[in-house]
């Protein structure tokens, strides 16, 4: 098929192929980024201005992870351009972004009336169902570490494209053969000729590039390579510039704060408007069936306005600890188990004792993203405007729109980077909530959540109780191995709340249903005969949400302490006793021994305070070894070393902060970042109750990684899920104590 510069222009569709989703399903779809003066846009992904900057969309939320880095690499490598003359545009909702990678693996959260279809029909991205749905609901979420997935390969065939029709444009001046031409450094050259992208753009915007273009090798660096391309966003960041959600700033804006109830089904019962009129600042209070709102002047009226109104509200079915154990612990004794993955003679290792049977908990995890929820909307002429950080932009609007009885097309959002959102950022209450605030008010409103606000409403981690039993063999080796997990299907409620725009009480109906993802990562990646790992769904009536690492951040746990304590019971050696079960993963084997190696294991002896662990997601693989004590304050970990393989890097740069970042992140789950519930509140309402890792107590990390000419896996997860269980087994190393419960010392012993 000829590739005309229309499909370039309509093109831009994942998989691999420009016209592809062209070819399916014919349609025109709106060039969604508008090009400025003295730019030429040649399709979804690149436009060119007089003066060279070259603009890349992209179409994923900047959250600290560097996706505003690494799509433009992917495009400044393809194209030629040089790395000073590249900007980014954050890329509107838009079919030509349809993320096919993440709507196949989430296939049974948007096809809930018939989740047993999904795997035969749309859990690959290539699948006609899949990309169907996808482009018709714009789906372009940041989740799961999909971004390079989804986007390396159709940003590489634009730019090409583009590189081609540059260099056409330039022969046709010089009168010579355009493949002879050379492109790089953001000049098009021909032996003494030479021109600048800039003067040629709009020439080559008149071209056609040959079909398929030509693909240059792509980006990869070495371990050890020095920075080529340094973070785009890191200037700002540094002089302040850099704006978020928060620091949206309107004529005429004024500022919402706002007060929730209980976790449940809670209605706004009474309130005293009365005693906020004195208020200095306040504009006006806002009510809602179930919240109330003051909009004032500044976020702090605001704030004293609700406090001396003092809200209350009445809730049914508020979450409360003790219950959430007592179901947790009555389903892992004695529910009713879903089989979700298996290996070997499952039957077999059913009957008969096991050589060892331990039981793990691990309690609701808070995000504790640095900006809390906030969201700036405009209501003028029955338009509504919304400036919102948000992993799922599509999602947003059209819970905007539903809420506010609007057409879709009348609801415009401007993507914004976020403060952290550690999955966060999924949920968009407070989009609604500004939205209906803006409205009733008649100005531009910023609704801003407190830190309270953030932790009451915002929704935790599940929390999970397991079960590992184990079968060994003459010499201690494991030959059978039984996971049963009890939690209620988390992913499967969060689907019901992003896609069918349930509020969190009435989701919270899926969760004693069928869920695979909330046991990814439970199947260890050892050669174990048999295997049998059980989701047992438990209703513990606590709403639940996706947080960074999501089930790999409690699998690896149980999996990696698991080990650990069956090694000890064996007399083994830790890391010669998980080197003994990986031969067919040398990939693994290789990240145990260099990071064995990088930390100078000596065995984890009693009284060395060292602990290892290793994890697969995906194709992404790590190690991990932490040295850890207890002392007089808690816990203390002085150095965590990790080796990852990750295949291809395309930035080292970033890979590097994206390990160290989910080690820290992970660090702060294994100790802390957690609470319970009372009445359907939680009783950590402030960061310094969540005992997070300061920059004080952050330990030496050194990071090494495999090279590799595997796919590109996503770092940002693997150094969360690994590191709890090396602490953890780092302690038991140390004291002698074995910590079977997240956070760790949350427990009597």
């Amino acid at each position: 098929m000829e590739l005309s510069r229309r499909k370039v222009l309509i093109g831009g569709l994942a998989g691999g192929g420009l016209a592809l989703g062209y070819a399916l399903r014919p349609r025109s779809y709106p060039l969604p980024l508008e090009p400025g003066p003295g730019e030429t846009a040649f399709d979804a992904w690149i436009t060119v201005a007089r003066d060279g900057v070259v603009t890349v969309a992209v179409p994923q939320l900047e959250m600290g992870q560097g996706v505003t880095t690494l799509i433009p690499q992917v495009v400044a490598v393809e194209l030629g351009a040089d790395w000073r003359q590249i900007a980014v545009a954050p890329a509107p909702p838009s079919a030509h972004y349809a993320n096919l990678p993440l709507a196949a693996r989430w296939a049974h959260l948007w096809m809930p009336l018939a989740p047993g279809l999904a795997p035969s029909l749309a859990d690959a991205p290539e699948d006609f169902v899949t990309g169907r749905w996808a482009r018709d609901h714009a789906f372009g979420a940041t989740a799961d570490g999909l971004s390079l997935a989804a986007y390396e390969a159709p940003a590489r065939a634009a730019a090409a494209a583009v590189r081609d029709m540059l260099a056409q444009a330039a022969a046709a001046r010089w009168d010579v053969d355009w493949r002879e031409c050379r492109v790089g450094a953001g000049l098009v050259t021909h032996g003494k000729h030479r021109l600048p992208f800039g003067a040629l753009a709009a020439e080559a915007a008149g071209f056609d590039p040959p079909a398929p273009p030509a693909l240059r090798p792509p980006a990869h660096e070495r371990s050890g390579a020095p920075l080529r391309f340094p973070r785009l966003d890191l200037p700002a960041k540094v002089d302040g510039s850099f704006s978020f959600a928060g620091d949206v700033r309107l004529p005429g804006m004024v500022h919402a704060a706002i007060r929730h109830g209980p976790l449940g089904e809670a209605e706004l019962a009474s309130h005293d408007r009365a005693a906020a009129r004195g208020t200095p600042g306040l504009i006006r209070v806002v009510t809602h069936k179930r919240w109330l709102a003051a909009v004032a002047s500044d976020w702090w009226a605001a704030e004293r306005a609700l406090d001396a109104m003092r809200p209350r509200f009445t809730a049914r079915g508020k979450p409360e600890s003790t219950r959430i154990e007592a179901a947790l612990d009555r389903a892992v004794r004695g529910g009713a188990a879903t089989r979700l993955a298996e290996r070997g003679d499952a039957e077999a290792l059913a009957q008969g004792p096991f050589a060892l049977a331990l039981r793990y908990d691990v309690a609701p995890a808070l995000h504790a993203t640095l900006e809390t929820a906030s969201a700036t909307a405009r209501f003028e002429d029955g338009r509504l405007e919304l400036w919102l950080a948000s992993q799922a932009p599509e999602q947003a609007r059209r819970r905007v729109a539903e809420a506010l009885d609007m057409a879709l097309a009348d609801v415009v959002l401007y993507p914004m980077p976020a403060g952290g959102s550690f999955d966060r950022r999924l949920e968009h209450d407070h989009a609604v909530e500004a939205a209906l605030i803006a409205r009733a008010v008649g100005r531009p409103v910023q609704l801003t959540w407190s830190r309270w606000q953030e932790h009451l409403a915002g929704l935790p981690r599940t929390p999970v109780t397991a079960v590992m039993a184990a079968k060994t063999g003459p010499a201690g080796e494991i030959a059978g191995w039984k996971a049963r997990l009890a939690l209620p299907a988390s992913a499967r409620e969060f689907g019901r709340r992003l896609f069918g725009g349930e509020p969190a009480w009435q989701a919270r109906d899926a969760q004693d249903g069928f869920d695979p993802l909330a046991l990814e990562g439970a199947m260890p990646p050892y050669t174990i005969p048999d295997m049998v790992i059980e989701h047992v769904p438990a209703a513990i009536g606590l709403p639940t949400a996706r947080l960074r690492g999501n089930a790999h951040g409690y699998t690896a746990f149980f999996t990696e302490c698991f080990v650990d304590e069956l090694a000890v019971q064996a007399r083994r050696e830790p890391l010669a006793f998980r080197m003994a079960m990986l031969g067919k993963d040398p990939r693994l084997a290789e990240c145990l021994q260099r990071a064995a190696r990088l930390a100078n294991w000596d065995g984890g002896e009693e009284g060395t305070g060292q602990g290892i662990a290793c994890h697969v997601i995906q194709e992404g693989r790590i190690a991990v070894v932490a040295t850890a004590r207890r002392d007089a304050l808690g816990v203390r970990v002085d150095r965590i070393c990790a080796v990852a393989d990750i295949g291809r890097i395309v930035n080292l740069d970033v890979a590097r902060q994206q390990i160290e970042g989910g080690l820290v992140f992970g660090l702060g789950l294994a100790l802390g970042a957690s609470t319970d519930y009372a009445e359907g509140l939680p009783t950590n309402g402030r960061l310094s109750t969540l005992t997070l890792p300061r920059l004080a107590d952050c330990p030496s990390i050194e990071v090494g990684f495999v090279d590799s000419d595997a796919a590109p896996a996503d770092p940002g997860e693997l150094g969360v899920a690994a590191v709890a269980p090396a602490i953890a087994n780092a302690l038991f190393s140390a004291t002698g104590v074995r910590f079977r419960k997240l956070p760790l010392l949350s427990e009597d012993v």
